[in-house]
C-alpha cells in the first residue's frame, strides 16, 4: 500500500485545483496508434470559419430579439461564444466515439489537439477568436464599465484554461476527483 493511502483507498486532497498526471506509455502508444479524429478536425481547411459564422449568428438571433438593446446583444453574442468555447474544448474529457481504447480518456479537446503541442497556428486561432470577440463587444458596448466587466470575466474564463501553465490542470468543485497521487 502506497503512502496516502487507507484500505486501498486515496486519501482526498483539499485542493480544488490539481495536475492530471502524465499519460503512461501504454496510452502514449495508443494515442499514436490512430489519427485522433476528435481534435484533428482543427486543422481542416475551412474550420476555422465555422467560429465566425457562428459569432456572426450569434449576434444576428440577439440583435434580432425585440427589446433587447445593441450593447446588451453584443454582450450575450460574447458570453454564448466563451460558454460553448469552454465547454467544447475545456469541459469535456476524451473522445465521443470509441475506437482507441480509452487513450484521450484523461484529456479534454484542448490538450488533444496537435498532440499537446502549445502555440500551434490553430491554437494561436483559437487564442484570438475570444481576444477579439471580447475586444469588438467591449467597443460596441461604449466601454460601459458593467457591460466590460461581464466581458471580461467570460474571455478570461476561456482564456486562462489555453494557456501554457494550466496545461492539464483541473478544477474539482462538484466532483471527488482531487486525490493524492
Amino acid at each position: 500500500m502506497s503512502e496516502g493511502t487507507k484500505g486501498g483507498r486515496r486519501r482526498r486532497s483539499s485542493s480544488l485545483l490539481y495536475t492530471e498526471p502524465p499519460e503512461s506509455m501504454e496510452h502514449r502508444s495508443d494515442q499514436e496508434a490512430l489519427p485522433n479524429g476528435n481534435a484533428d478536425w482543427v486543422n481542416a481547411k475551412g474550420a476555422w470559419i465555422i467560429h465566425f459564422v457562428l459569432i456572426l449568428g450569434l449576434k444576428l438571433l440577439y440583435g434580432s430579439i425585440p427589446g433587447i438593446s445593441h450593447e446588451t446583444s453584443w454582450t450575450l453574442t460574447n458570453i454564448s461564444y466563451m460558454f460553448g468555447s469552454y465547454v467544447m474544448f475545456h469541459g469535456v474529457r476524451g473522445v465521443p466515439f470509441e475506437f482507441n481504447a480509452g487513450a484521450y480518456d484523461n484529456l479534454n479537446m484542448w490538450e488533444q489537439m496537435d498532440n499537446g503541442d502549445q502555440y500551434t497556428p490553430a491554437k494561436k486561432f483559437l487564442l484570438m477568436v475570444p481576444v477579439m470577440l471580447f475586444l469588438l463587444s467591449t467597443h460596441y458596448t461604449h466601454y460601459d464599465l458593467t457591460y466590460f466587466t461581464i466581458n471580461c470575466l467570460a474571455v478570461l474564463a476561456v482564456v486562462i484554461p489555453k494557456l501554457p501553465s494550466t496545461h492539464r490542470m483541473r478544477i474539482a468543485l462538484f466532483s471527488g476527483e482531487p486525490e493524492d497521487r
